[in-house]
């Protein structure tokens, strides 16, 4: 009696080991669109077996060959030794609004070719849901899918699985790997646009497309060296004295003056909440102003962070220590728009009480009318009185887009007048502002960097910071 329980037992345990196997093996199997069309054509046999029934030894037959391979399928993937690794490979961080490069590296450790389609659980920020890649793995052999994503927003993002779909080249069943690699990963302003400007901004390399060669008027008060002279340079920094003493023509050579002031002023307030590809005026803002920090840091300048809305946001004080340009790049990671108006008298009291000395201040916001502008005129002249202050706004891209369209009926061309009138307007404020003597540019979002640079390397040239 004791050995029948203890048989018992036995069994039981060995039909929930059984049960439990299979349930595991139906969760990573799935069928393909090949073993439909394969059960789909033992079907139509069967049933063209009714009219005709020399057809149904055919239809049997099929059954029976499409179970074979379905068998013979099932054991060649369910065979031991077949095994697989996958590894996802990030760089440390991304970078906002750039394509950013995703590796996954899948190693086939059977001893047969894998025709492998690949799903990554990417970050539900990029709301893609049908990401999918598709190779075929040689046995033994190691291989890397790359892929690249744009992200549009910064925080952290989070990766999950990777599902591997296996299928042999019968590809009738496949069988999913699924590899537990979570990852985080932050998305920052766009160190990859810092990186392209660094180089661009100087003389030797400035060719590139956008980046304007500006002509040096005057000469600066930064005294460097007094050198021989050769052909071509200005007369008027001969020094007299020097070449007496040599019995040759000796000049004073100038050069940028440094430690200057940098302030990087963006305006988190509604106005720089509009979408454009995808970013809001204010990321481009803040991609832009990572740029031009580390440009005048490499420029021998101090650079400095104030953002303002209803109220001041994160001040930074202008400074060219060797973690400056992290620290502005932690700072401006965490930074949020705001759903209320900009206090721009606020911002004139900061302005006069935490920026001390003469400085380039770059302000970033948006004007979508003139009276938006003519509210704050006042208040821009007098921070002009204390500082350079240089106001960047947008072009609205999509009007202008939209006023360019061919004409069709009388309710576009009132359209169209509207939209032309609001990018006279722009152009307006634009003349308005430097009637005033405030610096002011109007530029695409996409442009922003480029013509930002070009402004603060035209000032630096002709020594007004």
């Amino acid at each position: 009696m004791f050995e029948l329980e203890v048989l018992s037992i036995i069994l039981r345990i060995g039909l929930l080991a059984i049960l439990v196997t299979g349930m595991v093996l139906l969760k990573s199997l799935f069928v393909t669109r090949r073993f439909f069309m394969l059960l789909g054509l033992a079907i139509v046999l069967f049933l063209l077996s009714f009219p005709f029934s020399i057809l149904y030894p055919v239809a049997l037959t099929a059954l029976v060959l499409i179970m074979a391979l379905i068998g013979i399928d099932l054991l060649l993937l369910y065979r031991g030794g077949m095994k697989i690794e996958c590894q996802r490979i990030l760089p440390k961080v991304f970078s906002l609004g750039d394509n950013n490069p995703v590796t996954i590296k899948i190693e086939n450790r059977s001893g047969q070719q894998l025709n492998l389609t690949v799903i990554d659980e990417l970050p539900f920020q990029f709301q893609k849901r049908d990401f999918e890649q598709r190779l075929n793995l040689p046995a033994g052999s190691t291989q890397g899918l790359k892929y690249q994503v744009r992200p549009l927003e910064r925080g952290n993002y989070s990766f999950g699985s990777i599902n591997v779909f296996m299928e042999t080249p019968l590809g009738i069943i496949q069988r999913r790997y699924r590899h537990k690699e979570k990852m985080d990963i932050a998305v920052y302003p766009s160190i990859i646009q810092m990186k392209n400007f660094e180089l661009r901004a100087f003389d030797r390399v400035s060719d590139y497309k956008g980046i304007k060669k500006i002509r040096r008027l005057g000469h600066s008060y930064e005294f460097e060296q007094i050198k021989n002279y050769v052909r071509g340079d200005d007369y008027r920094s001969i020094n007299w004295k020097a070449s007496s003493r040599r019995a040759q023509l000796m000049v004073n050579q100038y050069e940028d003056e440094r430690a200057q002031q940098v302030y990087s002023i963006i305006d988190k307030s509604r106005a720089m909440k509009m979408p454009f590809n995808g970013l809001s005026l204010m990321d481009y803002a803040i991609n832009t102003t990572l740029v031009i920090s580390n440009i005048a840091l490499q420029k021998h300048d101090r650079a400095g962070l104030l953002t303002f809305s209803d109220k001041i946001g994160t001040t930074i004080k202008a400074d060219r220590k060797p973690n400056q340009l992290n620290k502005l790049l932690l700072s401006l990671y965490r930074e949020q728009e705001r759903q209320l108006e900009a206090n721009y008298e606020l911002l004139y009291h900061a302005a006069r009480k935490l920026i001390k000395g003469r400085s380039l201040l770059l302000l970033y916001t948006n004007f979508e009318s003139s009276y938006a502008m003519e509210r704050v005129l006042p208040i821009l002249r007098r921070i002009n009185n204390l500082h350079l202050l240089v106001v960047i706004f947008f072009e609205n891209t999509e009007i202008k887009a939209f006023a360019r369209k061919e004409v069709l009926t009388t309710e576009d061309i009132y359209h169209q007048t509207v939209a032309q009138q609001h990018i006279a307007e722009k152009v307006q404020i634009v003349q308005k502002l430097r009637q005033y003597g405030i610096q002011a540019i109007l530029t695409k979002p996409e442009d922003l960097s480029v013509n930002t640079v070009n402004k603060y390397l035209e000032l630096k040239s002709r020594g007004l910071i």
